[in-house]
């Protein structure tokens, strides 16, 4: 963990959009203002205050001077470990949000922050220990804070299962562009059962998750890489460059080439 106001202000209060491959961060802030860029969504926020960043979120940020707060940054493969019995709270937890707290979430979430700043600072006896349990505790905290999912009236805890582990599959491997058979295997239900449980859960089939995926990481690689699209193609599983270019089209209504041009500008 490290004090934002001590990174921040090595860059004059803004750091330039980047992301990090395998990184989650928390960014916990009681007082100051922040301007956010997630994947090109813009957001601000005023202290008490908390940002989730996953791995692979392109994110930047414009803090004001007189920002406190602490950032925490851990590899999202061990939190899922540690929430491994927890697939609701993982659900609820791994997910690149900003959120205002009202004064009645303020005190469990800042007791969780600080706890885990203060093992991590020191050199107690069983201190990998102390700091997963005080991991989990934040984590635990943010997710009694944080709103919950829109679930639609009657779906079951089973179908919202499935699809947390299908959604997680797909971060996992949507750059092998597995086949939804593939995925519903893994799962342990049929390919109907998938497309059934993504509509009842999400309202889209299950193959428009993995599209929405695809497409994410194209924008992101247009937006922030000079790699050409004929790379960047290849890098996302299509064996075609011409493939890759309808299908993005198809997704955004815009050409590559034209989507890079025009995001570029509004950097």
């Amino acid at each position: 963990s490290e004090s934002i106001a001590e990174r921040s202000s090595l860059h004059s209060w803004e750091i330039k959009p980047h992301r990090h491959e395998s990184l989650l961060q928390v960014f916990w802030f009681e007082k100051g203002q922040v301007e956010i860029l997630i994947d090109g969504q813009a957001h601000a926020l005023r202290g008490p205050g908390v940002i989730t960043v996953m791995p692979l979120a392109v994110h930047g940020f414009r803090w004001t001077s007189d920002v406190r707060g602490i950032v925490f940054t851990m590899r999202e493969s061990h939190v899922r470990t540690l929430l491994a019995r927890d697939e609701s709270l993982l659900e609820r937890v791994l997910a690149s949000r900003c959120v205002q707290f009202a004064a009645a979430h303020r005190k469990p979430v800042k007791a969780a922050v600080e706890a885990l700043h203060e093992e991590q600072t020191q050199h107690a006896p069983w201190r990998a220990s102390a700091i997963d349990a005080a991991m989990t505790v934040l984590f635990v905290a943010l997710g009694r804070s944080l709103p919950a999912p829109a679930i639609a009236p009657g779906v079951g805890d089973r179908s919202v299962a499935h699809v947390q582990r299908f959604r997680a599959l797909v971060d996992e491997r949507f750059r092998e562009q597995p086949t939804l058979g593939e995925f519903a295997g893994e799962i342990g239900i049929t390919t109907t059962q998938l497309n059934r449980v993504c509509r009842a859960v999400l309202g889209h089939p299950a193959l428009a998750v993995l599209h929405a995926r695809l497409c994410l990481e194209a924008q992101r690689e247009l937006a922030y890489t000079t790699l050409s699209i004929k790379h960047i193609a290849y890098k996302l599983g299509f064996s075609d460059a011409g493939y890759f270019t309808r299908f993005f089209e198809r997704e955004t209504g815009t050409a590559p080439s034209a989507w890079r041009a025009q995001a570029l500008a509004r950097q």
